[in-house]
């Protein structure tokens, strides 16, 4: 059988007006809808100014990004010529200037696999399956079409159900909102 938690009513704060009447609530919930338009015009409205925005300074910054490319380069091309003196024949990854440093660091090996299905395949036929990884993870979905097989009998699986309540008020097309 299956559990499910029951949810009641919880008394409306003291702030709050509530509707005395369909009437009233009908009128609330198209309030609602008048406020959730407003508010989608407003995000609307930032997202396009943060976008100009963002643009603008971008604009303003290219010229620093293509000098702080082109002068890390050259920086990187000299370093490369001198790297067995900065180094001290390789005893160290960093080398120190008045104004700065300059690092060499091995990133973290990965692994590119591409047609993985080919390859799977071809470490099956090597016989190589410690390079396959099968996982494992409890069914949900299975759980929740026959509930009454776990649910109180393997313990850490509980099945929970709430109830919530939503107010959807009729809503204009966002075109109709913009316009």
């Amino acid at each position: 059988m299956t559990s499910v938690k029951k949810t009641r009513a919880k008394a409306a704060p003291a702030d709050v007006t509530v509707p005395q009447s369909r009437e009233q609530v009908t009128a609330a919930i198209a309030e609602i809808g008048g406020h959730i338009t407003a508010r989608t015009r407003i995000e609307a409205d930032m997202a396009d100014e943060i976008a100009r925005i963002r643009a603008r300074f971008e604009v303003l910054a290219e010229p620093h990004n293509r000098a702080i490319s082109a002068l890390s380069k050259g920086v990187e091309v000299w370093c490369a010529a001198h790297r067995a003196e900065l180094t001290e024949g390789g005893k160290r990854k960093t080398a120190a200037f008045p104004s700065g440093e300059v690092r060499w660091r091995m990133t973290p090996p990965a692994v590119t696999v591409r047609n993985a299905e080919t390859v799977i395949a071809r470490l099956k036929e090597l016989r190589a399956h410690r390079f396959i990884r099968v996982k494992e993870e409890v069914n949900r979905e299975a759980i929740l079409a026959e509930p009454g097989v776990v649910d109180g009998v393997v313990p850490g699986v509980t099945i929970t159900q709430r109830e919530e309540f939503e107010v959807l008020p009729h809503m204009p097309e966002l075109a109709e909102i913009s316009a």
